[in-house]
């Protein structure tokens, strides 16, 4: 079964983060906006669960489109960083998927862009994340809590506090602050 071990940070900028892994010689995979639809059941199942059923697209830079994919997590294990299984598959038509869930009962109920550059160092991922209205974030994803853990420290993060919150939670928060009924949230909508 495939695991996903991740830790999240707050930051005020990623450019110190950014400056950092020049130095250590990391890769720069990319950068894209993605589109996160995130669908559940009327009766509310997998979020009971602690589970997320995700569609994602992704625009690169210079517009084009990336595979989409459709993502299952599972509840969050115990632990001292986020972990939980995961299963991902790529589709070349999101809109198709998407109406193959609504057939199966399941509806979208929260939807938001983010912008993603992605690095790789170290055999981990590092990931420059500005999701909307909510902040910038790091997240580093490893094989282990012990490697990601050295990634923090390398990136100058070792004094950081990980947010153990996904985006999705952060972002339903934001939407019961604000008295949001749409769950549509993207970058054009920020004043």
């Amino acid at each position: 079964m495939p695991i996903e071990t991740e830790a999240k940070f707050k930051v005020e900028s990623h450019e110190p983060v950014r400056t950092q892994l020049c130095a250590l010689g990391a890769t720069r995979v990319g950068f894209v906006t993605e589109t996160n639809r995130i669908f559940d059941r009327p009766d509310n199942l997998l979020q009971d669960q602690g589970c997320g059923l995700r569609v994602r697209s992704k625009t690169h830079v210079d517009g084009s489109s990336g595979p989409s994919t459709l993502t299952y997590k599972g509840s969050v294990s115990d632990g001292p960083l986020k972990s939980r299984e995961e299963w991902e598959v790529s589709t070349s038509d999101a809109d198709a998927l998407t109406e193959i869930l609504g057939r199966l009962g399941f509806a979208p109920i929260l939807t938001y862009d983010k912008r993603r550059e992605t690095w790789r160092f170290d055999n981990c991922l590092i990931e420059l994340d500005e999701p909307p209205y909510v902040g910038l974030f790091v997240e580093i994803e490893g094989p282990t809590v012990d490697l990601i853990r050295r990634v923090q420290s390398k990136l100058g993060l070792a004094n950081a506090t990980h947010v153990p919150s996904s985006y999705v939670h952060l972002l339903f928060q934001y939407c019961e602050r604000h008295k949001l009924e749409s769950r549509v949230l993207g970058f054009a909508d920020e004043q």
